[in-house]
């Protein structure tokens, strides 16, 4: 293990919050509260669960369970919040102590234990854990913002029926590394 383990865990976790964010463009503060039905949660409602859980998992890692005593998950699926603007304030806060920890990560924090609901994991387990979990709900979140947009939605990757041209462009380019802000 190494280095570019922690660095490609960067790029992924920045790469999903990059899709959100250009969700989040794409709409107005409305937008922010539709549900389909009344099962179905709204982009706040997801973006306020993302939130509660960032700040469980990544806070004080080493010392205290990932689930925290004073999270109250359920209420993470009370639509309660008021405008856009509070939505997006969750959002950053909530990537922003994802973050701070990752960044904080050496190589040799990754086999060490933490604990998530009282289960034993190590660190690079923990990683993958929401490394699973954070895109299901930005997904969610795309495909939201997608049912809104309908027409007039922007794709966030290759447009439809545009794969021919965009591999064409690739494949005429020097060979590189990917990094997660380039298309897919």
């Amino acid at each position: 293990m190494n280095l570019n383990f922690l660095e490609s865990v960067k790029r992924q976790f920045a790469y999903y919050k990059q899709l959100g964010d250009k969700t989040f463009m794409q709409l107005n503060d409305e937008d922010f509260f539709w549900q389909y039905n009344q099962e179905s949660n709204s982009i706040a409602t997801i973006v306020k669960h993302l939130w509660g859980n960032m700040l469980s998992r990544w806070t004080d890692i080493f010392t205290t369970d990932g689930e925290k005593e004073g999270r109250n998950r359920d209420s993470e699926f009370e639509n309660d919040l008021q405008s856009k603007d509070e939505v997006l304030q969750k959002w950053e806060e909530g990537w922003n102590r994802l973050f701070e920890t990752v960044n904080s990560l050496s190589e040799s924090d990754l086999e060490r234990i933490i604990y998530i609901r009282n289960e034993r994991h190590t660190v690079l387990e923990a990683i993958n854990r929401q490394l699973a979990h954070y895109p299901y709900h930005v997904g969610q979140i795309v495909f939201v913002g997608k049912m809104i947009q309908n027409e007039k939605w922007n794709s966030l990757s290759i447009p439809r029926n545009k794969s021919n041209d965009y591999n064409q462009t690739k494949f005429a380019q020097e060979k590189k590394r990917k990094h997660f802000t380039d298309e897919d």
